[in-house]
Parts: C-alpha cells; structure tokens; sequence
C-alpha cells in the first residue's frame, strides 16, 4: 500500500521542484509509473478478504477496483489539464498539479482505510482541494456560486453522519472494519434507532447523489475545470457509492423496512434525469445529469442489498467512471475549440474534426450500455436484482435505459452531425495528447470486457 501512497506524495515536491519547461512531463511520468504500478493491486482481485494490511490500510475486493480507477485518473487529469493551464504563471501550475496530487492521496487513504472514522475523515478532506480547483481554476463568474453549493451540500450531509459514527463507537468500542462485521449488534427498533440509520446513509446519498439531493452536481461540473470534472464524476460520486456499501453491513435490520422509499427515489430518478438530459441545451451539464441518472441505479443496486445488486453497483461504478471522465474530455476538446458548451453554436464537428467524432461515437455507446461492455453488464445486474425485489421497478429501469440510449444518441448527433456553424471555421487541429488521453479511458472499458472478473468484487 504504501509502496503507492508515499511517491503519490512525493509528487508533490516534485512537481515544485522540476525546471518550468519540465514541470508537465516529469509529473505526467511520475504518475504514469504509479498507476502503472497500482495495477499490481488487481491481483488481490481473486483473495477473499483483506489483504496488504498494515494497522490502518487494508485492500479487498472491494475497494481495489476504485483505488486502481483513482490511481489511473492522475496522469490522465494531468494530460488533460495542458492546454487550460498554459496561459497560467508557473507558480499557478505547480499549486494546480499539487491540488490533483494531494487529492488522490486522500482518496488513496479513503478507499484503503480500515477505520471508519479514518474513512469519514478523508471523505471530508476531499472536498478541500476540489473546492479550491473549483472556485479557483473554473471558467465562469458562477463557480463561486457553484462551490458554495457543493461545500453546503456535502458538509450537511455529513455532519449527521458523525453524529452517527460517535454513537456506534459508544455503544460497540469498535469502528474497525475488519471487525465490525463481527461485532454484536443490538435489535434497532425505536425511532430514535430509525434516526440513526438514516444519518448513517445520509451522507453517502448526497455524494452519490441521489435525485432530489443532486442540486450541487450540475453546477459543480459545470464550473469546474476539466480536472476538477473528472475526477468528480470517476471517483469522488464513487465514494458515496463506496461508503454506502461498507456501512451497510451495520444497518442491516433496518434497511429491509427503511430502503423502499430510497429505491423508488433513485429509479424515478434514473427516468426524470434522463428527461432533463433530452433537454439540456449545454453539454457538461447534459453528461452531469446522465451521471446523475447512473449513479441512482447504483444507489437502487446498493439499496436492495443481494449479492447481485452489489456487484452490478461495483461493475456500473467502475465502468461509469471511465465513460463519463472521457465524456468531459471530449467536451473539454470542443470548448477549447469553440469557447462555447451550447451544443447549437458547436454542431456539425465531424466535417471539422472526423477522427475525434470516432471517439465521440465509442463515448457516446459507451454511455448508452451498448453490450458486451462493462456499462451493460453492470446495469443487467442491478435491473434483475431489482426485478426480483417487484417486478413493477421494471417499468422505471426499462425507461431509464431507452431514455438514456435516448439521449446519449441526441448528444452525439447535436454536437458531431449536421451543418457546421459560420462561425466555426479555422480551428484547431486534435493533438496525439487528446487522442492518448481519450485511448487511456477507452482501452480499459474494452479490456475489462476481456476480464471482468477484475472489478466484479467481493460477490464474485
């Protein structure tokens, strides 16, 4: 484990002190060779239980999936964060490369903690350095609006979620993980106890977030910088996810009678946020509500509780991580072009840039769940599971996916086909470090098609 942790935090120096002209390549080396090395830990795919344990990190089938998704997610953030930080003074982007650097070192802390108090304590780290990058490095005078919302939103989530830890640590003198699964529990039947279990999910609901707590998300990816988007759809919605399925193993009397109302809300979600994607006219904010839409099947998936639900939760986290992160490169790509995310002002860019509009094409199935990749065969297994649970979710799950293949198709069609604008004329042509950067996030999804094993967790 720390074999990772230790040169993710000496990138840090690194980075402050490499010669200016060097600054971009020496860290995009540096993290290369750590996510390359990350992917010893899938290895542990096959062991049942914990693994590479010191006294408060520990690996399982579980978590090394996400650690090896974040670890993969710096050089890449790192490639495509270029050419928006070119203009900035050297200072400027050595403080951003050291933000992206500090955060996954608390994600890699997160998703390795055995404590839960350690894991709740990296969880509200993380909003730190995404707050900076947000308010700091976004494009809009709105970012500071946005970053308002996504710090209220998350931290009043969370602060029940304490509340809730502090009482479990009370009553059974252990939050360990290792050790709680064991641990005796008490029959939860009084209201105060109900409070108790929605505190406990609370938080992780938010940064999902499911639909009716997902305000925040539109707006912070909208005003976030393409880092800052990235790694928010690939991996901080996944801690959520992350943190929803470990505390699930203390709430487990309670979650039978108190879910129902969360699963209905997450699948009306899926079909109201595909909706509102049918009528976005700006782009991020299009794949910010379908990752809205995914998120809440992952959360129906978690809810219901049946070894099939959870590993189509982990399957769907991992592949959606890939799909949306290249989704907001590929939008970041047109920006830089066009300085616009209104899809009428940016159409017709297959006469423009054709080989791009292939990467568009592969994003955009991607994202629709077009079989045999990973996207599909994650929402397959949370559907059935849900479909075992009542046979009426079938209705929501059956629009949510035509909705979302609805429009998925629209976005590739709005942006790629048809007339190309006057206005669009001398542009730019795409770099080798575009095309590498989506080939990095594609690759995986259709490798994993090879191997899915690799990410289908602890239920496999």
């Amino acid at each position: 484990m720390l074999k990772i942790l230790i040169p993710t935090v000496m990138l840090i120096p690194t980075a402050w002190l490499a010669p200016a002209k060097q600054v971009w390549p020496a860290t995009l080396a540096f993290s290369l060779a750590i996510a390359a090395a990350s992917l010893s830990w899938l290895s542990n795919a096959f062991e049942a239980g914990w693994s590479c344990i010191n006294n408060y990190m520990a690996l399982d089938q579980l978590s090394t999936p996400l650690l090896v998704l974040t670890c993969w997610l710096l050089p890449l953030m790192v490639l495509a964060s270029q050419n928006h930080l070119a203009p900035a003074s050297p200072s400027h982007q050595r403080i951003y490369l050291s933000l992206l650097t500090s955060l996954q070192a608390l994600l890699i802390l997160a998703f390795s903690a055995t404590e839960v108090i350690m894991f709740y304590v990296m969880f509200e780290a993380t909003l730190i350095p995404t707050l900076i990058l947000i308010t700091r490095w976004g494009n809009q005078t709105e970012r500071l609006n946005a970053g308002t919302y996504f710090l209220f939103y998350t931290l009043a989530g969370s602060l029940p979620l304490l509340v809730a830890l502090l009482l479990l640590q009370n009553s059974l003198g252990t939050l360990s993980l290792i050790t709680l699964q064991y641990a005796p529990f008490f029959p939860l039947a009084t209201t105060a106890d109900k409070f108790w279990w929605a505190s406990c999910l609370i938080a992780f609901l938010v940064k999902m977030p499911l639909y009716g707590m997902h305000l925040w998300l539109p707006k912070a990816h909208v005003e976030a910088p393409i880092a800052g988007s990235m790694i928010l759809a690939a991996v901080l919605l996944k801690l959520g996810g992350y943190g929803m399925m470990r505390i699930m193993i203390m709430l487990e009397p309670l979650t039978e009678q108190l879910a129902y109302p969360f699963i209905i809300l997450a699948l009306w979600g899926v079909v109201m946020t595909g909706s509102i994607c049918l009528r976005q006219t700006d782009l991020k904010s299009l794949i910010a509500y379908s990752s809205v839409g995914h998120m809440g099947l992952v959360a129906g998936g978690i809810l219901i509780q049946t070894p099939w639900g959870f590993t189509g939760a982990l399957v769907l986290m991992i592949a959606h991580g890939l799909t949306s992160s290249a989704l907001f490169c590929l939008a970041n790509t047109n920006y830089e072009r066009t300085h616009t995310r209104t899809m009428v002002l940016a159409r017709g860019m297959q006469v423009v840039l054709p080989l791009m509009t292939a990467w568009w094409f592969a994003a955009s199935l991607a994202n629709l769940a077009l079989p045999p990749l990973p996207n599909l065969m994650g929402e397959l297994m949370i559907i059935t599971s849900l479909f075992g649970w009542s046979w009426w979710t079938l209705a929501l799950t059956g629009a949510g996916t035509l909705i979302t293949a609805g429009y998925s198709l629209y976005m590739f069609l709005m942006t790629q086909r048809g007339p190309s604008p006057a206005h669009v004329t001398a542009l730019e042509p795409t770099h080798t470090r575009e095309h590498l950067l989506l080939a990095l996030h594609l690759l995986p999804l259709i490798l994993l098609v090879l191997k899915p094993e690799l990410i289908w967790g602890w239920t496999s």
